[in-house]
């Protein structure tokens, strides 16, 4: 591994600041890999899981992979050029400047939830501000990981983009490496040792980590939509999603309403009569067990459980029919950890008030959801609440859009990426002050006599 930054760190020397060209013929290159191997992708992480439909990488990985390219393409000249600023009264006619430099390399470490984005995401980031790559693919993923190199190594040279394979120990020795940037997305425990790896060498982190998002439903909303939208954010990928809804929020006296909805929600999205074709599978057996775990401690504790699919409508392997928790409470183990599965515990409320002080009162989620008609309490929830990001009357939709920064707060993570935010994450915004040949710094220079004391007078107010 280090001797590939090495490799690459190099050949950044001898080109420290790539032209736009060969930043969009990167580019194209990397598209050209996502559009020319969709299928073979898509198989790919369809043996990782076991079963993972290839709809849903289509619609969850390589269309947003592929949206962000371009939007890259679209308007990574423009943020290339340097960025006018004002300059201070007293210093001019000087001009001042931000000069955005490409860091030099950047690590870029890929979980398994979504392979394919969470690598080519940073990774156009990374290309478009003119850097150099290494990317380290989650062990869970071995079949999509080991393609991905593949593929890497055929579209692009290794002193330009290099992919590392290996287990959680070849991981630790990847965050410790001295990167320019480096870039986690994952678990908030693993994101505090990436932290402390990348601590010894000040290397500069972005952490995109989890966290329990929560979906409220106000007084006001279109409830049937809003179960809709909730049921279909949660049972993408099989709630395997770092922004999925990991709880439900909703008004006092709707429960039964939410389940008896959700029910017939879930038989119209995934009907027996496909067999759960269109429902991914729980990544390994550990993941699958995990959460069994997690439901039969929050019904052992006294909630209720209550299954969204018919009796006769077994999901087979690891495949997980959704459930839905009621009667939960904090010192459950489902409401400490975040999910990542297709569990969902629902809580109700007795006033917006309450909603927004529980919200409050936790870790700060990645993401949070508002459904309500009414704009002040929408606007009430979105400003006294603090989150990584926020849709409203809707799931997942902020992090598809590309001139949205995407990132967490607090405990859901640190920095951002995506479009400009993600070119400039990954530059070097110099600032420079160009001095005019004519100026008055011989006001303000030594020897301090009357001179200067008469500037000072006039300067310092």
């Amino acid at each position: 591994m280090i001797a590939a930054l090495h490799k690459q760190r190099e050949a950044q020397r001898q080109a420290p600041l790539p032209a736009w060209e060969v930043r969009a013929d990167r580019l194209r290159r990397l598209r050209a890999l996502v559009m020319e191997n969709r299928a073979s992708i898509a198989a790919a992480i369809d043996r990782d899981f076991s079963h993972r439909p290839p709809a849903e990488t289509d619609l969850l990985e390589v269309f947003p992979s592929t949206g962000g390219i371009d939007h890259a393409l679209r308007h990574g000249k423009k943020w290339m050029k340097p960025r006018r600023r004002r300059t201070g009264l007293w210093f001019r006619p000087a001009r001042s400047i931000l000069l955005p430099q490409p860091l030099g390399v950047i690590g870029i470490i890929v979980p398994w939830n979504y392979p394919l984005f969470l690598a080519v995401g940073p990774l156009t980031g990374a290309l478009a501000a003119g850097n150099r790559a290494m990317l380290k693919l989650s062990e869970l993923t071995p079949e999509f990981a080991a393609h991905f190199a593949t593929l890497i190594r055929t579209y692009f040279d290794p002193a330009e983009v290099t992919v590392v394979n290996g287990d959680a120990n070849v991981a630790r020795a990847f965050s410790g490496l001295p990167f320019d940037h480096l870039l986690f997305t994952g678990s908030t425990r693993v994101g505090r040792d990436v932290m402390h790896a990348a601590s010894a060498n000040l290397t500069p982190v972005t952490l995109e980590l989890g966290g329990k998002s929560p979906a409220i439903i106000g007084a006001n909303a279109d409830f049937d939509a809003a179960v809709t939208s909730i049921l279909r954010g949660k049972l993408f990928n099989a709630g395997q999603t770092c922004i999925a809804p990991d709880y439900v929020l909703l008004p006092k006296g709707d429960e039964t309403r939410f389940i008896d909805t959700a029910r017939a929600v879930f038989n119209r999205l995934y009907p027996a009569s496909r067999q759960f074709q269109d429902y991914a599978s729980i990544i390994t057996e550990r993941h699958h067990n995990r959460l069994l775990s997690l439901i039969d401690d929050a019904a052992q504790a006294g909630a209720a459980v209550h299954s969204l699919a018919a009796d006769d409508q077994a999901a087979g392997g690891r495949r997980l029919a959704p459930v839905l928790l009621t009667g939960v409470t904090d010192d459950m183990t489902v409401m400490q950890e975040e999910i990542f599965g297709p569990v969902l515990p629902v809580m109700s409320y007795a006033s917006l008030d309450e909603a927004i002080a529980y919200v409050n009162a936790h870790p700060r989620p990645l993401a949070l959801y508002m459904f309500d008609r009414d704009r002040a309490s929408v606007d009430r929830m979105v400003t006294q609440t603090v989150a990584g990001g926020v849709t409203v009357n809707d799931t997942l939709l902020h992090i598809a859009q590309d001139d949205l920064p995407f990132g967490g707060a607090g405990g859901s993570g640190m920095g951002v990426y995506h479009g400009k935010d993600g070119f400039d994450t990954f530059s070097k915004l110099k600032p420079v002050v160009y001095q005019s040949r004519l100026n008055g710094m011989w006001l303000v220079q030594p020897p301090y006599g009357k001179r200067f004391r008469q500037m000072m007078r006039i300067m310092i107010r």
